[in-house]
């Protein structure tokens, strides 16, 4: 346990074996909180999860070493502090995350948990850290990111960054689908997507994935760090095998969160080269993620971004009719990703700042 200047714990999260272990009441109150700050934040419960829910993907994989503390004011949980460790071979960065409920900002938590964050990624032998957060629309003064696409307002959140020497890279719009009013769109766009994409057909499966889909998926999944805008942010090429699509299958499956992958099929040559992921919680009639996306690039120009993500939202329709919107995240220099969501009728919610700052 590491006690900061300010009067509060860092305590150190145990990760229990269930929700309904003796030592998982520290795992529950984090959820609780996380949620909390999520919604003072946004406005939203869009990213509310549940602890059976959200466990399996706090348990080790051997692919990221994941910290985690709960911080602890008079005997009460008011944040959390995270740092995930990518282990690719020869990774440089940190990703990590401060949430404190707004009612204790302004008194140096968030300054003192940093100092926490720096210095386990030092331990680590990183030299780049990097993070995200929601920057809510607002009136003053904006900042832009070097892409020249996008900009955030410069709220507690960008000036907490700058303070401790961050640079905003990427901004990233968060949108969301009003999924009563998109039937007609869909279906049109859908029909359209179909007639430019000959030779290419629609193949879709539920986790765990199937064995004639696993090399696949594994070598779009690792596609995604190298074929996505990412700015200058430092993003580590990812392998992915069965292994690896096995682990990440089985933390949707344990949790009860259903995940549904459209891709496209080269037809001539039974290559998966585009793919859409949609996901649910528990709750069926809860809010839609809209997770990857990606088509190879080898692939582009046969309208197969709107090939999958119109397959995968028809299909939907019967998985979960009640959930009420689909939302999604897109780096603002992705012009061809942001067109095809706004023409099907995703419009913008709030957008995000992602942040880098090299460790000297």
């Amino acid at each position: 346990m590491i006690t900061a200047p300010v009067s509060v714990d860092f305590k150190t999260l145990t990760i229990p074996e269930s929700i309904d272990a003796p030592d998982a009441a520290d795992f529950l109150e984090m959820v609780r909180v996380r949620n909390l700050v999520l919604r003072q934040i946004s406005g939203r419960d869009d990213h509310d999860f549940t602890a059976d829910e959200l466990l399996p993907f706090y348990r080790r994989d051997g692919y990221e070493i994941r910290h985690m503390w709960i911080v602890v004011q008079d005997g009460e949980v008011i944040g959390r502090v995270g740092v995930d460790v990518p282990l690719e071979e020869g990774s440089r960065s940190a990703s990590w995350l401060i949430e404190l409920r707004r009612e204790t900002w302004g008194l140096g938590i968030g300054s003192t948990a940093h100092e926490l964050v720096e210095r386990t990624a030092r331990e680590h032998g990183r030299t780049i850290l990097q993070s995200w957060a929601s920057h809510p629309e607002a009136d003053g003064p904006r900042l832009e990111p070097p892409t020249g696409f996008g900009s955030i307002p410069d709220d507690h959140a960008a000036r907490f960054y700058r303070r401790h020497s961050y640079t905003l890279e990427q901004v990233e719009r968060f949108s969301a689908l009003d999924v009563a009013g998109s039937t007609e769109t869909i279906d049109r766009l859908l029909a359209e997507a179909t007639a430019a994409s000959q030779g290419y057909r629609v193949v879709q499966w539920f986790a765990p994935t199937p064995p004639e889909h696993v090399d696949g998926y594994a070598w779009m999944k690792s596609r995604m760090a190298t074929d996505a805008p990412f700015a200058d942010l430092d993003i580590d090429e990812e392998a992915w095998d069965a292994a690896r699509i096995a682990a990440h299958d089985a933390q949707y499956t344990s949790s009860g969160r259903l995940i549904q992958v459209t891709a496209a099929e080269h037809i001539a040559t039974g290559e998966l080269c585009a793919f859409n992921e949609l996901v649910i919680g528990k709750d069926r009639t809860g809010v839609t993620h809209q997770e990857d996306t990606l088509v190879l690039k080898e692939h582009r120009g046969h309208r197969l971004g709107m090939l999958v993500k119109c397959a995968g939202l028809v299909s939907w329709r019967d998985i979960a009719p009640q959930s009420p919107r689909v939302i999604t995240y897109n780096a603002e220099e992705n012009r061809p990703m942001l067109d095809i969501n706004e023409a099907i009728g995703f419009a913008p919610v709030s957008y995000e700042g992602a942040w880098k700052k090299v460790l000297g």
